[in-house]
């Protein structure tokens, strides 16, 4: 199995479990980013079949009750939450790792999550989304694969280049953004460009700060209030 995805319908919850074991590409992400032994935040974790493989003390997030309640049978650590709040879950701050698999592309606003999120990053916190992107060949949306990003239930659309920024312009430094098909870096950039899932490995930049321009089309608007704190906070 080289793409994962946490949207493949299963007859049970234990069914999900063994296809991400057996996952190359979830198990390539684990031992190039050493996550197995990272403390990670898992959102939107499902049944815990992600988190199980993360390091001591990882905890996950989901607004499904019936998905927490299947994890705690298990003894697998999982908060019912919204993650678009996720500043307001009573979740300890000191997580190496946030871990958010085929989310980005359901939130209601993307920008303010990512946002969020730095109040639960250290200085070297790791990010890694995945996300379903739109390819930059548009006759490959007729293959079906190519077409996951254009599902019904998706609310925000990415090429490469957009998600990229997306990230950049909400205080996070890129590092890597490839499919993770291949162990081979620069192989595995390449096929970046024409992958249809790519991962997003960003570490949180602490002097982050929006332009004048932004501070002043915000200056005395409630609703910006929050974010502008966030980057303040962290300069």
């Amino acid at each position: 199995m080289n793409r994962m995805t946490t949207e493949t319908h299963t007859s049970s919850p234990e069914d999900r479990f063994e296809p991400v074991s057996g996952s190359r590409t979830f198990n390539r992400i684990l031992d190039a980013l050493g996550l197995r032994n990272k403390k990670v935040l898992d959102l939107g974790c499902g049944y815990g079949e992600y988190l199980v493989k993360f390091g001591p003390g990882s905890v996950g997030v989901t607004s499904t009750p019936d998905e927490v309640a299947f994890a705690k049978r298990q003894g697998i650590s999982v908060l019912r939450g919204n993650v678009e709040l996720i500043d307001e879950l009573p979740l300890e701050r000191d997580f190496e790792g946030i871990w958010a698999n085929n989310l980005f592309e359901h939130l209601l606003s993307p920008h303010a999550f990512l946002m969020r999120l730095k109040f639960l990053a250290g200085d070297d916190s790791l990010l890694v989304l995945g996300v379903p992107v739109v390819p930059r060949i548009a006759l490959l949306m007729r293959i079906s694969k190519f077409r996951g990003a254009l599902a019904v239930a998706h609310v925000n659309f990415f090429t490469r280049e957009t998600l990229r920024l997306t990230v950049e312009r909400a205080g996070w430094k890129v590092g890597e953004l490839r499919p993770f098909i291949f162990s081979n870096r620069m192989l595995d950039t390449a096929a970046s460009f024409f992958a249809p899932h790519l991962y997003v490995v960003a570490r949180n930049d602490v002097s982050f700060a929006y332009h004048e321009k932004k501070l002043k089309e915000w200056k005395g608007e409630p609703l910006y209030a929050a974010l502008l704190r966030i980057a303040r906070a962290r300069i």
